[in-house]
Formats: C-alpha cells, sequence, structure tokens
C-alpha cells in the first residue's frame, strides 16, 4: 500500500519565517530604546524648555542668538556621516554596531553630568552641549547602520520608519511636559533626568543585539574606508533622494520664534509648552503607527511621498493662526498628524536609498542633511524675522509654501525604490541571512 506523503500546510510557518520575525522583534526593541533615548535626551527634546527658558529669561539673549545656539549645539549632527563611515570601516572591540553603541551611551551619561556643573554662560554652555551631542551622534549613527541594515534585509523599512517615527515623538509626548517642569527647577536636574535616560539603550543592546565579532585587520582597514566613500560618492540614488529632503525641509524656520510667540503673546507657562510638545508626540505615535501597520502595506512609497509632503506642509501653514490657546490646541495636533507622516516617509525613503555595506554612512549623511536644513531654517527664519521685522503669520506660511517645492520632484525618483510597498510576504520568503536589498545601487 502506497505511504501518502504528508503536504505543508499552508498556514504553517517555517523556521525561516519564524527566525526573521524574531529578528524584526529584537531588531525593533534596539532601534525604540536607542532612538528614543538619543531624541528624548537632547536638548532639543527634553531640555529645549529648560535651554530655551535659560537663554530668553535668565541670560536675556533675542531669538536669533538663542536660534543661533541650537543650530551650533547641533554641529556634530552635522558631520554624522564621519561618524558613519567609523563604524562601517572601523569595527571597535569586534563589532560595527554593538560597542560603538555601548560607549556613545556611556560617554553621554558623563557628558550630562559634567553639565550640572557647567556655568550659566553663553559660551560654557554651548561648548558642553556640543560636546554630549558628539557622544550621542555616535549611538544614534551605530542605532541608524544597525537599523538600516535589518530594514534592507527584512524588506521592513516602512515598519522600521515607524518605529524610528514612534521612538523619536516619544521625545514630545514625555519630553514635553517632563521639559516643562524641569525649566521651573534648577537646570542641573535637566542634566541629571538626560544623564539617566542615556542609560536605555545599554541594556536593550546588551540582550537584544546579536551581531558576529569581527577580525580587525589593521593593513585593510583605510582601504575599507575608501570603499565606503566610493560607494557612497557613486550612489545617485542616495544622493538623489538627500537632495529631495533638502527641497522640502529647508524652508525659513519658526521653532525659536514660535517658543517667543508662546511665552511673549499667548503667556503660557513653561508646562502649557510642554503640553504643545505633548500634544504634537501623541498625534505623530498615532500616524507612525498607522503608517507602519497598514499605509506602507496598502501603498507604495511615491503616493506615500506625495500625500504625505502635502500634509506636512499644509501642518506648517497652519501656524499662521496660531493665535489663542484653542487655536494652539488643534494646531499642535495636527501638526503632529501632518509634519510626522511627511517626516516619516522621508525616513522609509533614506533606508531603502542607502547603499547596502555602507549603511551607517548612508543613512547618517541623509539624516544629516535633514538635521542642517531644519536648524539652518530655523536661525535662518528666526533672523530675518528680527531684522526684517516680519510677522509670525507671514513666515508661518512661507514656510509651508516653501516645502511645497519637493512635489513635483517625487515624480522623478527612481521606481525600483519608491515604486514597491512594504511587504511581510517577500521577508518571509527571502532569509535575512541572504543579504539581498531591493534599493541597492
Amino acid at each position: 500500500m502506497a505511504t501518502e506523503i504528508p503536504q505543508p500546510n499552508a498556514g504553517t510557518i517555517g523556521p525561516d519565517a519564524r527566525q526573521s520575525k524574531r529578528d524584526l522583534l529584537y531588531a525593533s526593541i534596539v532601534v525604540f530604546f536607542g532612538i528614543a533615548a538619543v531624541s528624548l535626551s537632547q536638548q532639543s527634546a527634553l531640555g529645549l524648555i529648560p535651554l530655551k527658558n535659560l537663554l530668553k529669561n535668565e541670560l536675556h539673549e533675542n531669538r536669533a542668538a538663542t536660534a543661533a545656539f541650537f543650530f551650533w549645539l547641533g554641529l556634530a549632527w552635522y558631520f554624522k556621516p564621519f561618524f558613519g563611515i567609523f563604524t562601517d570601516a572601523f569595527p571597535f572591540l569586534g563589532t560595527r554596531r554593538k560597542s560603538y553603541i555601548l560607549s556613545g551611551a556611556v560617554l553621554s551619561i558623563a557628558s550630562f553630568i559634567a553639565l550640572i556643573y557647567t556655568p550659566h554662560r553663553y559660551v560654557p554652555l554651548l561648548t558642553m552641549c556640543i560636546a554630549i551631542n558628539v557622544f550621542m551622534v555616535i549611538t544614534s549613527t551605530a542605532v541608524g547602520g544597525f537599523m538600516t541594515e535589518k530594514a534592507q534585509s527584512l524588506h521592513a523599512s516602512g515598519r522600521f520608519a515607524s518605529v524610528f517615527q514612534i521612538a523619536y515623538q516619544t521625545s514630545g509626548v514625555i519630553g514635553g511636559p517632563l521639559g516643562g517642569i524641569l525649566a521651573g527647577m534648577a537646570f542641573g536636574w535637566t542634566g541629571a533626568a538626560s544623564a539617566a535616560i542615556m542609560f536605555l539603550p545599554i541594556p536593550a543592546a546588551i540582550f537584544f543585539l546579536k551581531e558576529k565579532r569581527v577580525h580587525v585587520n589593521s593593513e585593510v582597514l583605510l582601504g575599507d574606508a575608501k570603499t565606503q566613500l566610493i560607494r557612497i560618492a557613486k550612489a545617485k540614488t542616495m544622493w538623489g533622494a538627500a537632495g529631495f529632503s533638502f527641497l522640502f525641509y529647508f524652508a525659513p524656520g519658526i521653532q525659536t520664534a514660535l517658543f517667543y510667540r508662546q511665552q511673549n503673546v499667548l503667556h503660557m507657562s513653561t508646562e502649557q509648552q510642554g503640553t504643545m510638545f505633548f500634544l504634537n508626540g501623541i498625534f505623530a505615535i498615532v500616524t507612525a503607527t498607522i503608517y507602519g501597520s497598514y499605509a506602507a502595506k496598502r501603498w507604495n512609497l511615491r503616493k506615500l511621498l506625495l500625500w504625505c509632503i502635502v500634509a506636512g506642509a499644509i501642518a506648517q501653514m497652519g501656524y499662521a493662526f496660531y493665535n489663542s490657546m484653542t487655536d494652539a490646541y488643534i494646531i499642535e495636533s495636527l501638526w503632529g498628524l501632518g509634519w510626522a507622516s511627511a517626516d516619516m516617509a522621508l525616513s522609509d525613503l533614506y533606508m531603502r536609498a542607502t547603499p547596502a555595506g555602507s549603511e551607517a554612512l548612508g543613512f547618517s549623511l541623509m539624516v544629516s542633511v535633514r538635521n542642517l536644513s531644519l536648524f539652518g531654517a530655523d536661525w535662518l527664519g528666526s533672523k530675518a524675522m528680527d531684522t526684517f521685522h516680519l510677522h509670525f503669520s507671514t513666515m508661518a506660511f512661507s514656510n509651508g509654501l516653501i516645502s511645497l517645492i519637493a512635489v513635483p520632484f517625487v515624480f522623478l525618483l527612481p521606481g525600483f525604490i519608491v515604486d514597491h510597498k512594504d511587504s511581510r510576504a517577500e521577508a518571509d520568503a527571502i532569509p535575512a541571512s541572504t543579504g539581498k536589498v531591493l534599493s541597492q545601487d
């Protein structure tokens, strides 16, 4: 009698699929805690209200000087690609990601403790803040490189963009209200709280980031770095994505001007200003959840970029009507929905456009373009308002309209990058170990 051979159950999940899902979970944990800690502890998050409050009300700096302070403290973020070269090409203690995450976190903690004892003068504060950001960039770059590797190998750039955005917006949900409270206390408490937060990536990396140790051959290190630079220089798709990002982000900014308007015109307390960041973050997290769990699997990236950029620009123009507390609650909520969607779609683009093998360098280069655009635009906007006495609503409208310049360029992005969706099925069909990517130049 013939023996019946059992047929595989279509609903059965194979070992490769289970491993893929486990990798996605572990990588998401590392990315979430790494990005959340770096984003939350920054002077542009938890320290934003306390530091701007100190500059405005204790040191009596004007809008342009305050915006300049935040532009220069982010100096390391503009040179993030150089950190990317080291994490991609120069293994530290045998690893390219884990050791950099851990060392950057430890050095950041030590620097935040030093900030507690820094004199309250413009230059000493700025110098210490620049040093803090150097060490946070080390952690951020390594996390970004790890995230891009996993996003490409698991074909899940949309979901990692969602995790990235949720982690990033957690800084507003927690950092806004907490920063508002800390602004009413001695500034040293802000440094202490930031130091505690930067501890979070340490256990996440130790327990969930499994990385094979790399044998370091000193004779080939410089050759590896040269290879990284050549690969990036030839990555036309990546440079196109970076230029596209610049078009959206570089519009005369209003963030510092908004802080002054909240206190001087609407007479908000620092706690109320913290509530505004909370609203930003909550609605941005809602957007990020929808993007990663539904939108990225339902529509291709070209469509998402088109509609998300329009939504982000409209959200920016909404600040032209920022004239009362009721207006503020509504506009901040809408900003969380609109701006976050644009920021997330662009993060998705970054991960797809980054060349394989140069994940930290490529992703950090595009994020540097974003950071330089945002902080430079804020300084430009504040300087324009102080010099030419432009009205706040005029700047808000201009900010949104100029961002719309990026819309036509959505149709010029290469199809192999933006004309496909996130696909869990593809990820399950291709084991992570193959290293195949959809977006390699």
